[in-house]
């Protein structure tokens, strides 16, 4: 497979915002989300005296990855692992803080490109969508046998579907009559479910389908509730973050771990305001930037991207 049609987002705008805490020498960075290792390539080669430590629950990603990041040696550990549990990761390595962490959310161009991983839309597949294909329910699976008034929650709350009911309501009506197993016949349910005037905005009208199944299958924003937090807390003071987000339950999620970080935590009508109660965090991006006008136009998968930044201004209060 090859590396060249996995082009990383917000590259150089990602790098740039951690530079200042990876330059040192023995500074450690984490990328949560390693995938096909492009940002984790960039990272190793951009700051050569820094360590990686790149996380994936994707095994085929790891081994992918591996052979690209071979080069760099013993610079780079890689782990198969969720990135909630970051904690735990450090934890057995022996490393209590690091300089810097990247999360680039959403699903990888290779589980993407991967027609059997059930992913996308644009191609018949098995509808399985797990990013770790050994554990878990498919998206068949939570189809097929999940109550209708939870299929509808989840088409909402993770799809921002705003015809969930009619797509329930054809999806229970098909699965009585056969189980779902391929993504063809549930693009093809949700086309004609939807009405004419719903068709005609947004691209395919199976994305916010195929989007809401993916978080419900992978328990994304449950996972990202508990990840960014953690995340914040492995920072040393000086330390960086930058978190790729993609769709708006994300970079929502993201916002608020940030702005909590960054507010401080005195009670009102304080003179002066106690160590104890100053922000821990500083924001590095005013709201989220997003992609330029040239890099949606060389790598369509950037179009949704919002980069948030912020840095480790002092340690957690006692």
């Amino acid at each position: 497979m090859s590396h060249d049609r996995h082009v990383p987002v917000m590259l150089q705008r990602c790098l740039d915002l951690l530079a200042p805490a990876l330059a040192e020498p023995g500074a450690v960075v984490v990328d949560c989300t390693l995938g096909l290792g492009g940002h984790s390539e960039a990272l190793l080669s951009t700051f050569p005296s820094a360590r990686l430590i790149a996380l994936d629950r994707d095994k085929e990603a790891l081994r992918l990855s591996g052979e690209r990041l071979a080069p760099f040696g013993d610079r780079a550990t890689l782990v198969h692992a969720v990135y909630d549990e970051l904690p735990d990761v450090l934890d057995r390595l022996g490393v209590p803080r690091v300089q810097g962490v990247l999360f680039d959310l959403g699903v990888s161009s290779m589980q993407l490109d991967e027609a059997d991983r059930g992913f996308a839309y644009a191609q018949d597949a098995p509808l399985d969508m797990r990013m770790d294909q050994s554990a878990g329910l498919s998206a068949a699976e939570v189809l097929n046998t999940y109550p209708p008034g939870e299929l509808v929650r989840i088409l909402r709350a993770y799809g921002e579907e705003k015809q969930a009911k009619r797509i329930v309501s054809a999806v229970v009506r098909e699965r009585e009559k056969e189980p779902f197993t391929y993504s063809a016949r549930l693009v093809e349910l949700i086309r004609d479910a939807l009405p004419q005037a719903a068709k005609r905005t947004g691209g395919n009208p199976a994305k916010r389908t195929f989007q809401a199944l993916r978080i419900e299958v992978n328990g994304e924003l449950s996972v990202l509730e508990r990840a960014v937090p953690a995340a914040v807390k492995t920072l040393a003071v000086g330390g960086r973050m930058a978190v790729l987000a993609y769709h708006s339950l994300e970079d929502r999620l993201v916002k608020q771990v940030f702005a909590a970080g960054a507010a401080t935590t005195a009670p009102p009508g304080l003179p002066v305001v106690p160590e104890r109660y100053q922000p821990r965090l500083k924001l590095l991006t005013r709201g989220a930037e997003l992609p330029t006008e040239e890099e949606v136009a060389e790598n369509r998968r950037a179009a949704p991207a919002r980069l948030r930044g912020a840095q480790r201004i002092r340690e957690e209060a006692l």
